[in-house]
């Protein structure tokens, strides 16, 4: 293998926003976890945009912007309460271990 063949392996955070420098990263990475938690809850129920939104009370538009993803008009909350809708036996846990804004603490979202 040459020079100019060979790559640097780059360990990532577990938050791609994060890793591509992008604002609020944890905020979107949650924000993601909860749309897919949301598409996978749609998947297992067979609910199309229109079922989902007559079991929900949300729009047929939420659920297609949630599908496609765009999810800059969502606040956590919503998609929380979305999601809850959906599935209410969903658990959602949030650790902390380890990481640099407190020492001994970092975050790890699991859902």
């Amino acid at each position: 293998m040459s020079e100019e063949e060979k790559f640097e392996i780059i360990h990532g955070t577990g938050n791609v926003f994060r890793d591509l420098g992008e604002p609020d990263a944890d905020v979107k990475q949650l924000k993601a976890l909860l749309a897919a938690e949301i598409i996978r809850a749609l998947r297992v129920q067979n609910l199309t945009n229109r079922k989902a939104a007559k079991k929900t009370g949300f729009s047929e538009t939420d659920f297609s912007r949630i599908k496609h993803p765009d999810l800059k008009r969502f606040t956590i909350d919503r998609l929380m309460t979305i999601l809850n809708k959906l599935d209410p036996e969903v658990d959602i846990k949030m650790e902390f271990k380890g990481g640099s804004k407190r020492p001994g603490l970092q975050q790890e979202m699991v859902l």
